[in-house]
């Protein structure tokens, strides 16, 4: 039949005869075309509203463009050079007639600010010998440097503006993982004082740990009973679940704040009951970040359980017990195998979004609860550090990745028949 089809002429609609398996072709090409055209507004609104704002993050981790954009020519014979001893004339001339040439300017300050971050004093060197160049009188570069400051005369110093001469740096990715380029440009430990944000991931990744477990534990159950009750007590159910989603999390946080406090009502309640003495300190500690937390995200972790377990059948549990397995082992090798895709969906949902979080650690939390998201807000808002922000931001854009990877692997592929085996 196929091959008639492909000899059989069937006529068009102008005029022409066209075999009817060229005809199929085009129809299926017309209607993958719609399917596209229909499509197309949502991949452009994804491709700038998604793809194209995290490209640029990654890119402003590593962008570096303060130094090439003030000083051209001394980047590009930096680059070239051994760095072992004092750089050429030709590098002084050029850095000094750049700097004769930009200062005052912004792409000038902007340049001394970035240089500052990583070395702090440079700042002040570059204004400093900003000043002191004469104006063109013919003196050497070299001389007119050193005169104007010392330390131009100082190879390190000149290795660290090398360092910076490239328009791209791994500095704020080495600095969001405590590690620095040396002198001689190695990568090496940070210093004790400067070496904190490897602790902040820890507890990062640590509370959002955490107040995933505090949410399966106390989600699983409710979504359990959820899926096994008639359809009008779920409903009900499911109305208090979303019931939160009503709220805006900055209320819901100032509420625990006023019910928390010394003189808020759980403590009162637990003194009238005759249970504490004195107020707990359930603020500005991590107790009260994971029970508002918890609070918070625990939706997140009912709807996907939710979901998956009300695709499970209850007749395979029931077999199990009518076969002689005791009901929980019953439910531990039927029913959970079967429910650990929402399992694994519910907990990467409130990782993610518990990594992430800001204004709860930062209301009810003292100084060690603060989580990467607060320097990510402190580098943006306050000290304008946009390469710290972005560093930090890829960290956990990068840890997303890989717990999705990890979820794809280990429960996104796996068949729910070969589970139940």
């Amino acid at each position: 039949m196929s091959q008639l089809a492909a000899i059989l002429p069937v006529p068009a609609a102008d005029g022409a005869s066209l075999p009817l398996k060229t005809r199929l072709r085009r129809a299926e090409r017309m209607k993958k075309l719609k399917y596209g055209a229909l499509i197309l507004p949502l991949v452009v609104f994804l491709l700038f509203t998604f793809v194209w704002p995290i490209a640029a993050l990654l890119k402003r981790s590593v962008d570096n463009p303060e130094i090439v954009a003030a000083f051209p020519a001394t980047s590009e014979l930096l680059r070239q050079w051994d760095g072992q001893s004092l750089p050429d004339d030709a590098v002084f001339t050029a850095f000094a007639d750049e700097m004769a040439g930009t200062r005052g300017t912004p792409v000038f300050a902007s340049a001394a600010k970035r240089l500052n971050m990583e070395l702090p004093g440079f700042r002040s060197l570059m204004m400093k010998t900003a000043r002191a160049l004469p104006p063109g009188d013919g003196q050497p570069a070299r001389a007119a440097l050193v005169a104007a400051d010392a330390r131009w005369g100082e190879v390190a110093t000149w290795q660290y503006l090398g360092r910076n001469a490239s328009p791209y740096t791994a500095r704020y990715l080495l600095a969001s993982v405590d590690r620095k380029y040396d002198d001689a440009g190695a990568i090496v430990r940070a210093d004790a004082d400067e070496a904190i944000y490897v602790d902040v991931l820890k507890r990062t990744f640590g509370m959002s740990a955490v107040v995933t477990g505090l949410c399966l534990l106390l989600g699983f159950p409710l979504a359990y009973l959820m899926a096994t009750q008639p359809a009008r007590v779920a409903n009900v159910l499911m109305i208090f679940v979303l019931l939160p989603f009503w709220t805006s999390i900055l209320v819901r946080v100032a509420a625990w704040l006023v019910l928390l406090q010394s003189e808020g009502l759980v403590n009162q309640a637990l003194r009238a009951l005759g249970v504490i003495e004195r107020p707990l300190q359930l603020v500005f500690n991590s107790t009260g970040v994971y029970i508002a937390m918890v609070h918070i995200l625990l939706p997140f972790m009912i709807l996907p359980l939710y979901s998956v377990m009300k695709g499970i059948s209850p007749i395979y549990v029931r077999a199990a017990i009518s076969l002689g397995c005791p009901p929980f082992r019953s439910f531990w090798k039927v029913y959970f195998p079967q429910a650990l895709p929402g399992v694994g969906a519910g907990g990467l949902l409130v990782f993610i979004l518990c990594m992430g979080y800001y204004i709860t650690p930062a209301l009810l939390g003292s100084p060690k609860e603060q989580m990467a998201s607060y320097f990510v807000a402190f580098y943006t808002n306050q000290t304008i550090n946009w390469g710290m922000a972005a560093a930090l931001s890829t960290l956990l854009f990068v840890a997303t990745l890989l717990l999705y990877m990890v979820y794809a692997r280990l429960v996104g592929r796996q068949d729910p028949a070969a589970q139940i085996r």
